[in-house]
């Protein structure tokens, strides 16, 4: 009970807290839910859900020591009516849905039951971006919070396809014996989607792929597949040596270098749903390559996701050959847009007779800026350069983007370049880490490495975490933007390789395991598979010399004449930029400033440290010349003499003291590099300019500090705890994609909260704002502190021109640790229309859905208002109500006749559309959703419309405008204009118009050759009967979007048409007028018809009287 009141005291104070948004680097958060969606959830297990044709079900329990203590902290929380909430979420997305309150007999768990459709509606195979699951013991609280993923299974591409023959777990056994390499890459839009291929040595052959959809935290949960035969399928004969070189997921496609040939998948897309088929390849064809040349091959791939894909966005793969230099370089590398079917020299053409032409490393297109990247080396001069050139119907040209811009001769070792995932952050590797920030026109210098090579990169879009394997097995990590880095640990596996799921957390893969880490927190992490901190310390001694209270300079001492290979392991490097100093008893140090120099003697490198912790000095019993005055006397050489007084018998200079540094308040620092004696020692100086002369410290005005490495290294240089809250205000995403429609403007703001204490704040911008394309859209910024030092941004961005396209906009906090959880927000911003943006008609009756499927709703006066129109109907024309000329047909149904189809003219018009093959209506399959369509494409389906009496006047055409920002009134920007899909004449739109509309008017009349209306105060009045069906667009130029609207209106008791009034009153008139004029003439000759009808009658009855018969 006592831990179950804990939980409930943190549940308080966790209230406290309530943000307006989400605020990342609070530190490590330990997982306190567990859900699952396939059965009862584990323990300790990262929260993966899936989505299937069948409503979403999810069992959670709460993370405590048993099964007993959860089922009393879901009853506490229960009881105090609390259950948790579930956040679902990505780029464009966000719902949020609630437990169920109620605890069912004796469950230790919440359960939540979501139908699919809440959470989309689409089935079709198509790129779909995977969700981010949070959940939470209270929305808005960010209580207990745990993240997870939900992927669609029934939407992957890849996933509906099997790649091969399935691989048993014995020959997969037998199989990783033979591996040399490992090659992974994973689906662009749902991370957890991934493929890893085996690169086999010369004792086996054979393509061996292995697939997950849950992001490979469990080698078992892989299912690996033999591609041979697939490969051997489109080869002449079967080849020895048959390996996996390299792979590439796209967002519809599967790339598969081989050593005997490059193959590409179908489109992943064009799947059958109901069956799995296995995947088809297609081998693309390089003239004059052999097996030796594929061997050397590797394939390039800029990671964009294109859910929701637009016009202008395409995926493209570069393939580079380390070719024989005898062969031309213009063909040692190539290009293919999707569908990949043609492969194009990476150079132009017009380059192939250059002969000094440099080898190409590799070749990327940058999608933000439309251009072609280069990565060049000269064989000759080994200069490393990147050129950008400007892409023209997706080729590159001659015309150069920014000038080349070459890197200093000590990057002479390229081996490639990438680009961060769904960022502009551009970064060259090899033996020097290289970053632009601007599309390839600068490169800033993010660390050397003077005894080892980068030779792969790996990325997480969702943490901006970028980890950097070097040959020496060595990892580095820094995040999107940063400039700094950080050694993270040493992989011991001959044979490895490393993958970010979709959470960012890191996973080390091998042949015959995986590896996620011993304790995987709550969120994403690149540290988890390494036991403990890094150590980024060199085998030297430091000396520290103080500047001032706060204030130190360390000195890294390189002996003399020691080898320029060994020199340069014995220096500060970039990458110690932004750690921390820990002494090996007490004292921390952060690094702000790092020196480079000739002097003074034995110091090649230095850093300017701020103190946070006073470092501990030597005492008495350590160093007993601590226990003697001591003087400093020159000598021939750069080297100093330390004495200590003669007369003092207790106080000598020990082995031990080598390579610690003699303190002296207001003075020079001396490290001490020899013994001469036990009363003399050589040091060097730290500053020479301040050497004390002539002077005698008294034993207690002067120290020693130990920074040496002679009786073990015990200082260390680690990476400093993150020092930065980061605040995003609002309900977006972390990297979330904005649509900015023409003239339209969207702002969203953050906070930067310093949480170090001891560290002195920056009066300058937290935040620095990088456009990946400045030309596309107009962003303003605005940054201001406040009196807790908190640094506020309020970012507004506009899109002013007429240009479509993505940029990235990144919110790098410069200032803050690779320790960060979340260093830079990478929002996606696209000039371009919402794919959930649409325009909507009003209407001026609200019918509820129920009145809709019964067919009556009844107005005031017992008018119906809603018509179910007969079946094949179709309105009349201008020629008559008999004589329908439209191809649309309403409320179709094959099997039954057409009426109004006597007319030549009425039999030659009248298409089906859903319905054309079909026999029947059933066989037309409408959904409910089509039947209460008004648009066009679904008038077969259309059974009920809106009905109106006779006349319609005046009525008000009210649009709406709905985003993802919910419904906007349209304003007179949007002009419109109005067309009858039948084409029928029988009504008429009135509107105000101002000045300025009168303007537009006349401007874009003309050239649409239709009138245009102002949305505003738009009236419709209709003199004709039966169903109209209009149809309103917005005028191109003042939106992206295709807005067009369509509804539809039945007057109904309408009376007869011209000239049925006019004949029915000349007729009345004229039989009125007779029968008064034959009056009026009886009447003047005195004419009496009755008499005669009188007489008339009783003469007939006469004469029946007297009649007889015999």
């Amino acid at each position: 009970m006592d831990s179950q009141l804990a939980y409930v005291i943190i549940l308080l104070l966790n209230m406290f807290e309530y943000s307006s948004g989400i605020v990342h680097n609070k530190g490590n958060m330990k997982k306190s839910f567990a859900c699952s969606s396939e059965g009862f959830p584990k323990n300790q297990e990262i929260m993966k859900l899936f989505l299937s044709l069948e409503n979403l079900e999810i069992h959670c329990f709460f993370q405590t020591g048993n099964e007993l203590s959860s089922k009393g902290m879901l009853s506490v929380f229960t009881s105090g009516g609390l259950a948790p909430s579930l956040e679902i979420l990505n780029s464009t997305y966000r719902g949020i849905f609630h437990f169920n309150l109620t605890l069912f007999s004796d469950r230790v768990f919440w359960l939540i039951d979501i139908p699919r459709k809440n959470i989309t509606r689409n089935t079709d195979i198509a790129a779909t971006e995977q969700w981010l699951v949070r959940i939470s013991l209270h929305q808005g609280l960010n209580i207990y919070t745990t993240e997870g993923t939900l992927l669609d299974n029934v939407r992957e591409p890849i996933l509906q396809w099997t790649l091969g023959t399935i691989v048993t777990p014995q020959q997969l056994l037998s199989l990783s014996q033979h591996v040399r390499d490992l090659k992974v890459t994973k689906c662009p839009c749902a991370n957890d989607v991934a493929l890893i291929g085996f690169v086999l040595n010369s004792t086996y052959k054979g393509v061996f792929i292995g697939l997950t959809y849950s992001g490979f935290w469990n080698y078992s949960d892989t299912t690996w597949y033999d591609m041979t035969d697939t490969i051997y399928s489109h080869l002449r004969q079967a080849y020895s040596q048959l390996t996996v070189i390299d792979l590439v997921l796209t967002n519809h496609y599967l790339i598969l270098l081989t050593s005997l040939g490059l193959f590409v998948s179908g489109d992943l897309r064009q799947a059958n749903n109901d069956v799995i088929q296995v995947i088809k390849l297609s081998k693309a064809d390089f003239c004059g390559f052999e097996r030796v040349a594929y061997v050397k091959g590797k394939l390039w791939y800029n990671e964009r996701c294109f859910a929701n894909k637009e016009q202008f966005e395409v995926d493209y793969v570069t393939i580079t050959f380390d070719r024989n230099r005898t062969l031309s370089e213009a063909r040692s590398c190539f290009y293919s847009a999707e569908p990949f079917l043609s492969w194009m020299p990476c150079i132009p053409y017009e380059f192939k007779d250059v002969k000094t032409l440099p080898k190409v490393i590799t070749f990327l297109v940058d999608p933000e800026q439309n251009t072609g990247v280069y990565l060049f080396i000269d064989t000759i001069t080994k200069r490393t350069t990147v050129t950008v050139n400007v892409l023209q119907n997706g080729e590159p040209s001659l015309q150069t983007k920014f000038p080349p811009f070459q890197f200093p001769e000590s990057f002479n070792i390229p081996l490639g370049m990438v680009f961060h995932p769904r960022s502009h952050f551009l970064y060259v590797y090899g033996n020097q880490i290289w970053i632009s920030m601007d599309g390839g026109n600068t490169f800033d210098l993010i660390t050397d490495f003077y005894n080892s090579i980068i030779k792969d990169t790996y990325h997480s879009f969702y943490t901006s975490d970028i980890a950097f394997a070097a040959r020496n097995r060595r990892i580095y990590l820094t995040k999107a933007g940063l400039e700094k880095i950080s050694r993270i640990g040493i992989i011991d596996d001959p044979v490895y390789v490393l993958y970010y799921d979709h959470l960012g957390f890191i996973h080390k893969l091998t042949p015959s395991h995986f590896e996620a880490g011993a304790k995987v927190g709550a969120l994403g992490s690149s540290t988890s598979i390494f036991e403990e901190p890094s150590d980024m310390g060199f085998e030297t001694a430091l000396a520290p010399q103080y500047i001032s209270f706060n204030e130190m300079a360390f000195f890294a001492y390189v002996p003399l004449n020691e080898p320029s290979d060994i020199t340069v392991l014995k220096m500060f490097r970039n990458f110690h930029f932004g750690k921390l100093i820990h002494s090996g008893k007490s004292g921390v140090a952060y690094i702000k400033k790092i020196l480079l120099h000739t002097k003074p003697t034995g110091f090649l490198s230095s850093v300017i440290t701020e103190m946070l912790e006073p470092f501990a000095v030597e005492e008495a019993n350590e160093s007993s010349c601590l226990s003697s005055s001591l003087s400093i006397e020159e000598t021939n050489t750069d080297s100093y003499k330390l004495v200590l007084d003669p007369q003092n018998t207790n106080a000598s200079f020990q082995a031990t003291d080598l390579e610690k540094t003699v303190i002296l308040p207001g003075y020079s620092s001396f490290l001490i590099t020899e013994i001469l004696d036990s009363k003399n020692a050589l040091a060097f100086a730290t500053m020479p300019r301040s050497v004390p002369h002539n002077t005698i410290f008294p034993k207690d005005q002067w120290f020693l500090h130990d920074f040496g490495k002679i009786n073990g290294r015990t200082w260390k240089i680690l990476t400093k705890p993150c020092n930065y809250l980061l605040q995003q205000l609002g309900d977006e995403s972390i990297n979330s994609v904005k649509y900015i429609d023409l003239g339209n403007t969207h702002k969203f703001s953050v906070r930067v909260i310093p949480s170090t204490k001891g560290i002195r704040i920056l009066e300058i911008p937290l935040l620095k704002v990088l456009v990946g394309n400045p030309n596309l859209l107009d962003v303003t910024v605005n940054g201001s502190f406040d009196n807790t030092d908190t640094y506020s941004m309020d970012i507004s961005v506009t899109s002013r021109s007429l240009l479509q396209g993505s940029t990235s906009l990144a919110l790098v906090m410069w200032e803050a640790t690779t320790d960060c959880f979340m260093t830079t927000l990478i929002p996606t911003l696209k000039s371009s229309c919402s794919y959930l943006k649409s325009m909507q008609h009003v209407s001026s009756v609200a019918i509820p859905l129920e009145d809709w499927i019964s067919g009556e709703h009844h107005d005031s006066q017992g008018f119906n208002m809603i018509k179910t129109l007969p079946v094949n109907y179709r309105p009349p024309s201008n020629m008559g109500i008999a004589i329908p000329l439209t191809d649309n047909f309403y409320h179709a149904d094959p099997s039954k006749p057409i009426p109004r189809n006597l007319f030549h003219k009425s039999k030659e018009t009248g298409k089906y559309k859903q319905c054309a093959a079909a026999s029947n209506r059933a066989e037309c399959n409408c959904t409910r959703d089509q039947k209460f369509s008004d648009a066009v494409a679904f008038s077969d389906c259309k059974e009920k419309v809106e009905r109106f009496k006779f006349p319609v006047t005046q009525y008000g055409v009210s649009l709406e405008i709905f985003s993802e920002n919910g419904l906007i009134p349209m304003n007179p920007s949007y002009l419109v204009t109005v067309t009858e899909v039948n084409m029928r004449k029988n009504w008429e739109l009135s509107h105000t118009t101002p000045e300025n509309i009168k303007k537009m008017k006349k401007y874009l009349e003309p050239i649409l050759r239709a009138p245009v209306y102002n949305p505003l105060g738009l009236n419709l009045s209709i003199k004709g009967s039966e169903l109209f069906h209009f149809r309103v667009s917005v005028v191109p130029g003042v939106t992206f979007c295709n807005l067009v609207e369509e509804f539809q209106i039945y007057v109904d008791e309408v009376p007869l048409p011209f000239p049925g009034h006019t004949l029915i009153a000349v007729a009345t008139a004229v039989v009125l007028g007779g029968l008064i004029f034959t009056v009026f003439i009886f009447q003047l000759r005195n004419i009496h018809p009755e008499r005669a009808l009188r007489r008339c009658i009783r003469g007939n009855k006469v004469n029946e009287s007297n009649t007889s018969f015999t």
